[in-house]
């Protein structure tokens, strides 16, 4: 079943009068959605019981609950402390997934300033590698692991990259964020013939069972020649790429995926509307 939702809140939501996370999973479902990213971006500090409760709003109202570690992990560093940080911030935001009956966390990978791309990939994998061993161990297996593709150059993650790092273990499922692909491409996602290719190199790589599952950001993104610069809303048409591209492809592959709009402010309206392009493409072709 494809899944859509929002990263965090939509200031429509505050402008309802709400204020908790724990009254999301509710507000998003009237709204019709179905998915729902959690954000520890800036670290882990929602305790259990607001947790439980939160997963217990969401199992209520059909809401897949995926949750975005802390974005200064860096499984890249060269700095052997920072990497067994790095394990332990994930390792934290596995507890809040369990509590929160999260079945996927999502997670930047790191940096290739100093060390290089293919030193820095070969050390991200080793970190993974000892995480999830790590995760096995506290109970937490049945988690995914979802390591995102980057948007600027000096991050490590690339779309190749990522998949290397997901050859590694089944259980990783990887993060295709389409705006930064898009955005480290200098605009490079134009047509859905783009986008096949997109999804033609992550079936090849992992196989079509796990591509079916892979876990999405959308939204449309401004760039620089270093890659990712800001995110916008989709009613900002000057910036790509398009989900009318996209969405012809995960219906004509009968792909399932979690779709998470990251608009700036409006990503459970935009969700919204990825989810209408979506069923309306499904209903032309008489598949729905």
């Amino acid at each position: 079943m494809i899944r859509f939702g929002p990263s965090g809140n939509s200031d429509s939501f505050y402008e309802e009068g709400f204020k908790s996370s724990v009254q999301m999973p509710a507000w998003l479902a009237s709204k019709g959605l179905n998915a729902y990213e959690y954000s520890c971006t800036k670290g882990v500090k929602v305790g259990e019981a607001t947790a439980r409760e939160i997963g217990q709003q969401a199992e209520s109202n059909n809401i897949s609950v995926s949750i975005h570690a802390p974005y200064y992990i860096n499984m890249s560093s060269e700095e052997e402390d920072k990497r067994e940080n790095s394990k332990r911030y994930i390792m934290e935001t596995l507890q809040v997934a369990k509590w929160m009956g999260a079945k996927r966390i999502v997670v930047h990978t790191g940096s290739t300033s100093k060390l290089g791309r293919e030193k820095s990939l070969e050390l991200a994998i080793q970190v993974l590698k000892e995480t999830l061993q790590m995760s096995d161990a506290a109970g937490f297996g049945d988690i995914s692991i979802c390591p995102e593709v980057l948007g600027k150059h000096n991050q490590l993650g690339t779309l190749e990259e990522i998949m290397e790092m997901c050859k590694n273990d089944e259980r990783l499922i990887p993060t295709i964020d389409f705006g930064h692909i898009h955005a480290r491409g200098l605009g490079m996602l134009n047509s859905q013939e783009d986008f096949e290719k997109v999804i033609d190199y992550i079936e090849n790589s992992i196989g079509k069972e796990r591509a079916k599952r892979i876990h999405c950001h959308f939204s449309r993104i401004e760039f620089s020649k270093g890659g990712e610069k800001k995110h916008w809303n989709f009613a900002d048409k000057q910036f790509g790429p398009e989900f009318e591209h996209l969405a012809p492809v995960l219906v004509n592959r009968q792909m399932e995926p979690v779709i998470i709009c990251e608009s700036r402010g409006m990503m459970a309206e935009d969700a919204s509307e990825m989810k209408d392009i979506y069923y309306g493409i499904l209903e032309n072709q008489n598949l729905f």
